[in-house]
């Protein structure tokens, strides 16, 4: 769930600002690094900016009242890395607040660190730690994927109980009941936005190998093992 404008406190807007503006800045210098290198990195970037784009603006109706959304960034966290994901989630984000009224200019930095941020930086440990062990690539794309949009909300339901602390309770009563509002509708949709973008890392493997391999998102061993794989299973 994006936070929608004016919902947060002025000055809770202004720190997830300031907590985001040097990750961002980071961001776009990895980002001009990496293309200075492999200008083909764009048709990846691409790629995964549509699915970051196209999955986080589908709003659907929550259970406990509210509404969820998948994110997708955890492809993107391990096809370019999160650093450069805080920059692609900045650009959807501000193009959702601009023209879809989906979250928020003045809200835009906690969306931030909670979408592009903290959630893409989750799915890259995840990815990280699985990437060189016998799990199979599309196995630790699902976990990353799932952990990383599972996160977004842990963090959104920490930045909504810092604004609001409940009269009963305070910080942690809220923060459960944030995180109860949102759980029972996104566990299940981080399980599927698990398998959605493992899918799509499959095609990306048939189609475009050799860019994940120039990027050492994986090994080449690996890539082909998992080419014959597929090839065997059909």
């Amino acid at each position: 769930m994006h936070i929608m404008e004016g919902f947060l406190p002025a000055t809770w807007a202004i720190v997830w600002w300031l907590v985001a503006l040097p990750c961002l800045l980071l961001g776009l210098y990895r980002l001009r690094r990496l293309l200075s290198v492999d200008r083909e990195a764009l048709a990846l970037l691409g790629v995964t900016g549509a699915f970051v784009f196209i999955l986080s603006s589908l709003k659907l109706p929550s259970v406990t009242g509210s509404c969820s959304h998948p994110t997708g960034t955890g492809l993107s966290a391990i096809c370019v890395g999160p650093w450069v994901t805080s920059v692609i989630a900045a650009v959807v984000l501000l193009f959702q607040a601009l023209f879809l009224a989906h979250g928020g200019l003045s809200t835009m930095g906690a969306n931030l660190v909670s979408m592009g941020i903290a959630g893409p930086f989750v799915g890259y440990l995840v990815y990280r730690a699985l990437r060189e062990t016998p799990v199979s690539i599309f196995l630790t794309v699902f976990l990353a994927s799932a952990l990383a949009d599972l996160v977004t909300y842990v963090v959104t339901s920490l930045e909504l109980a810092l604004a609001y602390p409940a009269e009963v309770g305070g910080f942690f009563g809220s923060f459960t009941l944030f995180l109860g509002v949102f759980a029972l509708t996104q566990v299940p949709l981080a399980i599927v936005e698990g398998v959605v973008l493992a899918l799509v890392f499959k095609y990306i493997v048939q189609l475009k190998p050799e860019i994940l391999v120039r990027l050492g998102v994986f090994s080449e061993e690996r890539i082909v093992a998992t080419q014959r794989g597929l090839a065997d299973a059909a």
